[in-house]
């Protein structure tokens, strides 16, 4: 029996790698002449820096950041050579066996889950932080930076990124300003200094179609869950609009990267950063996919172990565990979803699938969050052949 096992995170719960190894440890003792695989999913967000760079025996460094509200914060900047990327990826990057390449993950030092929810204020956010990251991987050489924006702080169209990278900001009487957020835009004049001119190109791992202003743009659609009033939209909208144009004119670019999809991804980091150089916005899964070659991993295995913490309709939208569910099923091989709480049923799809709810109903969140790996445990010990 060949198995994989490919969860995504649990969020509260367990990390990806975590559930992936407990339903192997709990396979394993059972089934010692089973062939197991266990891979970690992620989307862009939260793991998604250790996970890419791991999977490839790339190295991580630590560093300490300004994070959202300009407190040090540690991340990770991840590093891998050409040489380790399947020849796939290798040309369409266009990067040969020694080009280096820098994983960085937003949600570490830009990261929603890092305030706490009384500190939650777009307003005052800045991603300086993931800017002081890039920055690094610029002056070390970076050939290609690999950024996954999910789980952002922010609604500052990547000015801090670009305040890290070198943008000056003034108001009025030419007096510089600096720590810019959004609470500091209406003192905003002008702009001055040129951006590094040694800027890679940008792979950004991305799987929301948003542009960055209008009724489905950045704030109205992602700043509520970053602490954004609904009487403050029409502000924040407007103030956005004038900052934004004022980029686009002191750079040179076009009024339209406002409008592209994708533009108001992370607070509209990426609108920022298509400003100062070349920016392509790949689907999240499709890129870990490819860097952690599923495809072949699943053609190969009897049955496919999958799951996250809760696995609704959302999941079967392009998200890692319903794709890779979906596409299993596809090939004729079985498919259990293992989640903490499940609200899709076996009509979603197109082959018989088991959906395992691993906890208790009758369980509050806090305690089912508490109890997951212990029940993740229990269950994956009695799954059935």
């Amino acid at each position: 029996m060949n198995v994989l096992i490919c969860f995504d995170k649990f969020k509260d719960s367990m990390e990806a790698h975590e559930a992936g190894h407990i339903v192997e440890s709990a396979l394993s003792n059972k089934h010692p002449d089973w062939s197991i695989d266990t891979v970690a999913l992620a989307d862009g967000g939260e793991g998604f820096c250790e996970i890419l760079t791991n999977s490839l025996k790339g190295t991580l460094e630590s560093h300490t950041v300004p994070g959202s509200i300009l407190t040090p914060i540690g991340a990770n900047l991840g590093w891998v050579t050409g040489e380790k990327l399947s020849h796939e990826t290798r040309t369409d990057w266009k990067l040969n066996e020694q080009s280096k390449v820098a994983i960085i993950e937003m949600a570490q030092a830009t990261g929603l889950q890092e305030l706490p929810i009384d500190e939650r204020d777009c307003w005052k956010t800045t991603s300086f932080g993931t800017g002081q990251l890039i920055k690094l991987a610029v002056e070390a050489g970076a050939e290609t930076i690999l950024l996954g924006v999910g789980g952002s702080s922010t609604n500052d169209l990547g000015l801090g990124v670009l305040e890290s990278l070198g943008l000056e900001f003034f108001d009025r009487n030419d007096k510089p300003l600096t720590s810019i957020h959004p609470e500091l835009w209406h003192q905003i004049d002008h702009l001055g200094r040129a951006l590094p001119d040694n800027l890679p190109p940008f792979k950004i791992a991305c799987d929301v179609e948003n542009p960055l202003f209008g009724p489905n743009g950045a704030a109205a659609i992602f700043g509520p869950q970053k602490g954004l009033k609904p009487e403050d939209h029409p502000r924040i909208e407007a103030e956005g609009q004038r900052i934004a144009q004022l980029l686009c004119d002191y750079l040179g670019k076009p009024w339209s990267l406002t409008e592209v999809p994708g533009s108001g991804a992370a607070g509209g980091i990426t609108f920022g950063l298509s400003t100062a150089c070349e920016v392509e916005l790949l689907p999240g899964f499709d890129l870990v996919s490819q860097w952690l070659n599923l495809p072949e991993k699943i053609s190969a295995c009897d049955w496919l172990i999958t799951g996250e913490g809760k696995f609704d309709a959302s999941s079967l939208q392009g998200k890692g565990p319903g794709t890779l569910a979906q596409t299993a099923l596809a090939k004729g091989k079985r498919v259990t979803i293992m989640a903490g709480r499940i609200e899709v049923g076996e009509g979603s799809f197109s082959n018989p699938i088991d959906l395992i709810e691993i906890s208790p109903r009758e369980l509050s969140l806090d305690k089912a969050l508490i109890m997951g790996p212990k029940n993740l445990s229990r269950i994956a010990g009695n799954l059935e052949k």
